[in-house]
């Protein structure tokens, strides 16, 4: 009788374990900067919440944003920001104003190059005042640098905005406007381009947390993105996302970019 009354006390404390680990599963939404359309950023990035689900027993669901306008008046009200992977800028604004945790980052950095084709004999930026160019909608980087590069606003560019920044390339190649922004790496993907000048680099995207979400369901995302590199699951995901790792990072490396979005409204 004394066993029996022993086995199913065992029991009751693995039901009771299971039940509270089920029970303390998080919900979270994981948001991207909007760099494409909405139903692509969801498919881009799927592999990496499917990922970080599998690995630490939260259900993390991507929540997409349809432009950088969109996504800059969420991100003021931290609305829908439990995990974010975004540009050193926006990161930087979030540690400052909210309080967000970064947890790690893409490697290396990032630039931008003004382009234009190869047929048009442009050599200073200068000469593209009054010209159609592409970027993407401030307050994206490339938006940002555009308006940093021309303040006087009777010499400014003619702003065509582009879905995302190989829409701004193939604009460009198809000689529907004269220039764009775009991505320094994405300007070899493409014949017949021209780069006038190259923006200084930044700190390649973070992903970072609200200080919502609790330390431990934060150290294991952060463990299993830093780790994804080694195991045969995290490569597969890695290689999905076009990624090469993560690798581990503060807030330190990200201080001062804030300051790109100082001319932004709302800021």
């Amino acid at each position: 009788m004394r066993s029996f009354k022993v086995n199913l006390f065992i029991a009751f404390l693995a039901f009771s374990a299971s039940y509270a680990s089920t029970s303390q599963a998080l919900e979270l939404t994981l948001s991207i900067q909007p760099i494409l359309p909405k139903k692509e950023i969801i498919k881009a990035y799927q592999p990496l919440a499917d990922y970080l689900s599998s690995k630490t027993g939260h259900n993390i669901k991507i929540k997409a944003h349809s432009n950088f306008l969109a996504y800059w008046s969420d991100l003021r009200r931290s609305k829908g920001f439990d995990l974010v992977l975004d540009a050193a800028h926006f990161t930087d604004y979030r540690i400052l104003k909210k309080k967000y945790i970064v947890l790690a980052k893409i490697p290396d950095t990032v630039s931008f190059s003004v382009v234009t084709h190869e047929d048009n004999l442009i050599f200073d930026i200068e000469e593209l005042a009054l010209k159609k160019m592409a970027t993407m909608v401030s307050p994206s980087v490339g938006g940002i640098r555009i308006q940093n590069y021309f303040t006087n606003p009777m010499s400014q560019p003619k702003i065509i905005y582009a879905k995302n920044s190989n829409d701004a390339a193939q604009m460009v190649i198809d000689k529907k406007v004269i220039a764009s922004i775009i991505p320094t790496a994405l300007v070899s993907r493409y014949e017949g381009l021209n780069t006038i000048t190259t923006t200084t680099s930044l700190p390649h995207m973070a992903f970072s947390a609200s200080p919502k979400v609790p330390a431990d369901a934060r150290n294991k995302i952060k463990q299993a993105l830093i780790r994804a590199k080694d195991t045969a699951e995290g490569q597969a995901m890695l290689a999905k996302i076009n990624f090469p790792s993560f690798e581990p990072t503060n807030a330190k490396t990200y201080k001062g970019f804030a300051s790109l979005l100082e001319t932004t409204l709302g800021y």
